[in-house]
């Protein structure tokens, strides 16, 4: 650089010699062209120098941006470089003991946070306060109904009645009280939980249940109640009543009109969500 600011003075400096150079040799004819050739001379002087100073600056700049180019690549190397992790190449293994199937984090007991072994089902999964901590919800029912089993009772305060709970929804069951969709969870648990009955006989009623009235359902794993939050009308096809649901969900349904005379088209639904159990 320094090379270069010295070439630029030399040239700025025979660049206005030039000019005076050829006003003092042209002396005689100056008379009508002097003026000219001054102002051609200042000019060329003037283009010379802004030509060597953008030049200056240009290789200023490249000069520049070079050294930030290689201090970024270097930079980033040594960053790639402390960010990897140390693999015991010697003798063949990471850091997490794969042998004994524990990870490296809890190397005081061997185990992880976390029982890998133990499968736990997605929908009876509960994550606590600290992250590393998941517990499952207890289990209510040890023992799942076989179909046909009497297993609980659903009593209707608005209606003053209680109706046995049985495991299935064919007429066999449903002959004899209220019955559990086999596919669904059973009361208490979270998800949706559907029961059925005829509207003949332990719904014949059920019409007059609506938004805000309570059910409770009692079971070996305790005594659940809900609370209806939705009242719905769907056609007999309508599987949308047996989908999952986020939380504890009871889901009731009947034949509907309740008055219908024959195979009623339609199907009457209370939706309720579980308060306390």
């Amino acid at each position: 650089m320094k090379f270069l600011k010295n070439k630029f003075n030399i040239l700025l400096k025979k660049s206005f010699i030039i000019g005076i150079s050829n006003i003092q040799l042209k002396k005689p004819f100056i008379i009508g062209v002097s003026n000219i050739q001054l102002k051609r001379s200042f000019i060329i002087g003037i283009s010379l120098s802004l030509i060597v100073l953008g030049s200056l600056i240009a290789l200023d700049n490249i000069n520049k941006l070079a050294k930030g180019n290689t201090t970024y690549t270097t930079g980033n190397k040594s960053l790639l470089t402390k960010g990897t992790p140390k693999i015991n190449q010697t003798e063949g293994t990471s850091e997490v003991n794969q042998a004994e199937g524990t990870s490296a984090a809890n190397q005081a007991e061997g185990t992880s946070e976390v029982n890998q072994a133990d499968h736990i089902e997605i929908n009876n999964i509960k994550f606590n306060s600290k992250v590393s901590q998941i517990e499952k919800d207890p289990v209510l029912y040890p023992k799942r109904p076989q179909a046909g089993d009497e297993f609980g009772e659903l009593y209707i305060p608005k209606l003053n009645i209680s109706c046995p709970i049985y495991e299935g929804t064919s007429d066999t069951e449903l002959d004899m009280g209220v019955g559990h969709y086999t596919d669904s969870v059973l009361p208490g648990e979270n998800d949706n939980s559907v029961l059925a009955g005829h509207r003949d006989t332990v719904f014949r009623k059920l019409g007059q249940v609506g938004k805000g009235d309570l059910l409770i359902v009692r079971t070996s794993a305790g005594e659940f109640k809900y609370k209806v939050n939705k009242v719905r009308i769907v056609e007999k096809d309508d599987h949308t009543v047996i989908v999952p649901k986020p939380r504890a969900t009871l889901t009731l349904s009947t034949c509907y009109p309740f008055e219908y005379i024959g195979s009623a088209p339609e199907r009457y639904i209370l939706v309720a969500y579980l308060e306390s159990k």
